[in-house]
């Protein structure tokens, strides 16, 4: 057996192992947020999360998302997509991931904005004009305002609100949750506790209609 030949058996055993080792990998994680799921599905699933999607549904998509990350603002509409598909069989629950600097900021706007029944209109309004608030992955407080004087929001009201002890509360509790998940990326997602580590819309796709299937 000549040189090249040993060293192309040496490449392709090296990439055999490495591919090995990754699905070990993978399959670790994967065993350990399910047991996490079953043990303690409140990680998951706080009874104050916002949710969208029928209340029956038996599979549940849980995102942990930043309101200035870009990837949750591309998602988004991908995400609407698949509950309008699947409207009886999938429901989405929205936590809190805020990474980027002064996000939470816009984290207490969208709690307040619930106040007035208008967190999902004032959501799509923050991912339309994202590009404006939160440039160069960095959330600006002060121009919050620009962006939320032409909507129907009480905007008073919404600064008195967003001092709630219960949104300070809300983001205490889903950053617990973040560590114990040890979620560092966002969207991160999440479909009845099974976790989509091969980032993509087809893979969450994939993974949400194999839940449907193996439920329905």
């Amino acid at each position: 057996m000549n040189k090249k030949i040993i060293v192309l058996v040496a490449i392709g055993i090296l990439v055999l192992a490495f591919l090995l080792g990754a699905y070990y990998i993978k399959s670790v994680q994967i065993g350990e947020i399910s047991r996490l799921a079953n043990e303690n599905n409140e990680l998951f699933v706080r009874d104050y999360a916002v949710t969208m999607g029928s209340e029956d549904a038996k599979v549940t998509l849980v995102e942990f998302y930043d309101p200035a990350c870009e990837a949750c603002k591309d998602f988004y509409p991908f995400v609407k997509n698949m509950l309008a598909q699947y409207p009886t069989q999938l429901k989405l629950v929205l936590r809190y991931a805020p990474f980027h600097q002064g996000s939470d900021y816009y984290v207490k706007i969208l709690e307040a904005s619930r106040k007035q029944g208008m967190y999902w209109e004032t959501l799509e309004i923050l991912y339309l004009s994202q590009d404006y608030w939160a440039s160069h992955h960095q959330a600006k407080p002060d121009l919050a305002w620009e962006v939320l004087k032409n909507t129907n929001l009480d905007l008073v009201q919404l600064r008195e609100d967003m001092n709630d002890p219960q949104i300070a509360e809300v983001l205490r509790q889903d950053l617990a949750d973040l560590a114990a998940l040890n979620v560092q990326k966002t969207p991160g997602f999440y479909v009845n506790g099974k976790p989509l580590l091969d980032f993509g819309y087809l893979e969450l796709k994939n993974l949400i209609e194999s839940e449907i299937r193996a439920n329905y």
